[in-house]
């Protein structure tokens, strides 16, 4: 079992910045693919930036060149550095991990509004 905790949503005006970190903990792979995905009402959950345990990194093209994802495989963390937000980044955002089996996190919201 793996359990993944997300933190830094919230809300933020057009054109500023916020950086989301999950934690992960439990039966930790040494290989593995961890990254975030994005979901809106009515809408199925979307990729926005995956990151592999040796560093290839993935992006949405609607998120590439404003969002930055890392890791720290030592302390089995991702972030995701999100700059120049726009309206339509408003979503739930989900933290993933994919091992043997994939996880999810509960998700934290990011508003994007005036």
């Amino acid at each position: 079992q793996v359990q993944l905790v997300e933190s830094g949503g919230g809300l933020v005006q057009p054109g500023g910045s916020l950086r989301l970190s999950c934690a992960a903990s439990g039966s930790i792979l040494s290989v593995t693919v961890m990254g975030w995905y994005r979901q809106v009402p009515g809408k199925g959950r979307e990729l926005v930036a995956i990151i592999t345990s040796g560093g290839i990194t993935n992006y949405a093209d609607s998120v590439k060149g404003r969002f930055t994802i890392s890791r720290d495989n030592a302390k089995n963390t991702v972030n995701l550095q999100m700059n120049s937000l726009k309206p339509e980044d408003t979503a739930v955002y989900y933290c993933h991990y994919r091992g043997l089996l994939d996880y999810w996190g509960k998700g934290t919201l990011v508003t994007v509004s005036s």
